[in-house]
């Protein structure tokens, strides 16, 4: 026991190492100023350069939107399948992993065509902005991640039962979804929402090859070439952004476990 107490020691200091010494060295560089020294000059900056300010408020713009059209797919889909047609949850999951099988640069490389030589009033409208053009393509890109977080929720509740016994005090199905089912799922619903919110900020792919130049990642990658600093604090601040999101998603969760 004692053998084993200790290679769970050094892998996990090995396991730390790998993530925090590259974290470590990212915020000292970081933090280097211009002219020698330490500071938060890079930080500041992100906050006084406009450019990077739009990039950032149109990809979470983006992300806002495409967390809304992920749940309103999966949430009422997951529920529906788990109750009427359980057979078909094999058939769901394998659909969901096919965004991770295609690689997204193929996806890019698709949609580009699709762009560039298909016209009409509806394809225009939809490349008019990268709002309603990278949107439908970061649902799909989200798919996988927020269906298995939604399915984890519902297998962890008693959902037949609770669905039953809303229908038999009177409510609907769409009252027993929203005033039963989602406040049991809330902790997985949040997850999926971030998760979502996580991959539209890292995005770069798509966005590059459809030369959509204002968004969020594609900003960082451009303030890189003449501010390496500015860029390395930019990824620093959406990663703890992004932590901080999953820790307020544990905190919910555990609050809710509490007090049920």
């Amino acid at each position: 026991m004692r053998r084993g107490r200790r290679w769970r020691v050094v892998v996990l200091a090995l396991a730390a190492l790998y993530f925090l010494v590259p974290l470590i060295a990212s915020a000292e560089f970081s933090l280097r100023s211009p002219g020698g020294g330490y500071g938060v000059a890079n930080y500041t900056r992100i906050a006084e350069d406009p450019v990077l300010l739009s990039a950032l408020l149109t990809s979470l713009r983006i992300a806002l939107l495409t967390a809304v059209v992920v749940l309103l797919l999966v949430v009422p889909t997951a529920v529906w399948v788990r109750l009427r047609f359980p057979s078909l949850a094999a058939v769901l999951e394998s659909a969901t992993i096919l965004p991770i099988v295609i690689p997204p640069v193929v996806m890019a490389a698709g949609i580009a065509f699709v762009q560039a030589n298909l016209g009409g009033p509806v394809f225009r409208a939809l490349f008019d902005s990268s709002t309603s053009a990278l949107t439908p393509f970061y649902v799909i890109l989200a798919l996988p991640f927020a269906y298995r977080a939604v399915d984890n929720g519902l297998a962890a509740i008693p959902l037949r039962t609770l669905v039953e016994a809303a229908r038999n005090l009177g409510a609907g199905m769409t009252t027993a979804l929203v005033r039963v089912v989602l406040p049991a799922i809330r902790s997985a619903v949040l997850g999926a929402a971030f998760l979502t919110l996580a991959l539209v900020l890292g995005e770069i792919v798509i966005a590059r090859i459809l030369l959509y130049t204002d968004t969020f990642p594609i900003a960082v990658v451009e303030v890189g070439r003449s501010a390496a600093g500015v860029s390395v604090a930019l990824s620093l601040a959406s990663l703890l952004l992004t932590w901080v999101l999953l820790l307020a998603v544990s905190f919910v969760g555990t609050r809710r476990r509490r007090s049920s």
